[in-house]
């Protein structure tokens, strides 16, 4: 098999040096070039196309987000974002996923050659997922600015949208609870699903792969996007209509009853089929706790997580829909609910909010018609 050929972007030649290492010690990869800016990346990238790039924020010349926004645009390719773990760090970092970046490594602040070591594993398992990813070109300049280079990070919200006049919910925004799990391109899919839901959605509950340190900077981010409201979950709060829930990074979200109310439980805990916060997690409680009241998404997203979960769900009367494979990123996690038979519709991403809006107007048509 060939091997994917990647360039690494990074102004440190620390980092340069330890990511072309960690690279080259895999037998399915190798780093064919190394540059200290993009301005020397891009003759690269036109003289070795590359399968896959990582690439720094901050460096001279060109910072990292004006690049990728370039690149997403006239030669787009998979990218891997090696970010430091700071406000501003997480904040532009989801500036490029929006951007089309595939994935992120949050590289530390201090003792980065220890760091990258211990990240190793990860970096080269996003690579891996970045070089099979499906790549859209970006047509427009994005909505949501980035932080100017320099300028100190900001998770001012913009004005909420006004809310747009639709058939009410009812007393099923109460009743149900909808659950979503995403990883791998799960950013930016999530956020295409919350937006269209209306300020009296039935409240949302979100287990998102993502490390400590940027889940409340994202949700901030949604927050000033959505007629709902969105927050990062905090331990025991109640779940209420019209809002979402973000599971904080490194750890578990769930769902539990008190009274006649449900709440949030967020839980340290070994990682579930290698991720905290786990979809298996939030969904093995949305079978147990909500049950027929419960509506599943599955989103774009490597690997198995929350598949046999989502069985459960369906099995305990929930209602569950995937991504399909031509919208998403990346068509593991979807794959795998089909395949272990959790799954009531496969939609493309632009029509899976309308849909599960359509079914719960559905549902108050057929309780109406048995009073």
């Amino acid at each position: 098999m060939p091997k994917t050929r990647v360039i690494v972007v990074d102004d440190s030649a620390l980092v340069r040096s330890m990511l072309s290492e960690i690279i080259n010690r895999q037998q399915d990869m190798e780093c064919i070039g190394a540059a200290a800016d993009p301005l020397v990346a891009r003759e690269m990238i036109r003289n070795m196309n590359p399968d896959v790039i990582t690439l720094d924020v901050e460096m001279p010349r060109m910072d990292g987000i004006d690049f990728l926004s370039k690149l997403m645009r006239l030669r787009p390719m998979p990218v891997v974002m090696v970010s430091t773990l700071t406000e501003r760090g997480a904040d532009v970092t989801l500036k490029a996923l929006e951007l089309g970046a595939i994935d992120f490594v949050a590289k530390p602040k201090i003792g980065v050659a220890d760091g990258l070591k211990l990240l190793a594993d990860d970096i080269t398992d996003k690579i891996r997922i970045a070089s099979k990813a499906r790549i859209h070109r970006l047509a427009t300049p994005s909505t949501v600015a980035a932080p100017a280079a320099g300028s100190a990070a900001t998770n001012a919200a913009a004005p909420r949208p006004a809310p747009v006049a639709s058939p009410s919910l009812g007393r099923l925004s109460t009743e149900k609870i909808i659950f979503i799990g995403a990883s791998t391109g799960g950013t930016e899919a999530t956020k295409e699903v919350l937006i269209t839901l209306p300020a009296d959605s039935p409240a949302v509950v979100i287990t998102q792969h993502m490390p400590p340190g940027f889940t409340r900077n994202y949700a901030n981010r949604l927050d000033g996007l959505c007629k709902i409201s969105v927050k990062e979950a905090s331990d025991g709060e109640r779940i209420l209509p019209g809002h979402a829930y973000i599971a904080p990074g490194g750890m578990h979200l769930s769902v539990e009853r008190s009274g006649a109310n449900y709440i949030a439980r967020v839980q340290d805990g070994d990682p579930v089929n290698r991720h905290k916060p786990s979809v298996e997690v939030l969904f093995k409680s949305a079978a147990r706790i909500v049950g027929p009241n419960a509506i599943g998404v599955m989103l774009t997203g490597m690997g198995a997580d929350g598949a046999k979960a989502m069985r459960e769900m369906r099995d305990a009367g929930a209602y569950c829909v995937a991504q399909d494979e031509a919208s998403c990123v990346v068509f593991g996690m979807p794959r795998e609910a089909i395949a272990a038979g959790a799954v009531n519709e496969i939609l493309p991403l632009n029509k899976i909010t309308a849909h599960v809006l359509d079914h719960l107007r559905a549902t108050v048509g057929q309780a109406l018609s048995r009073v």
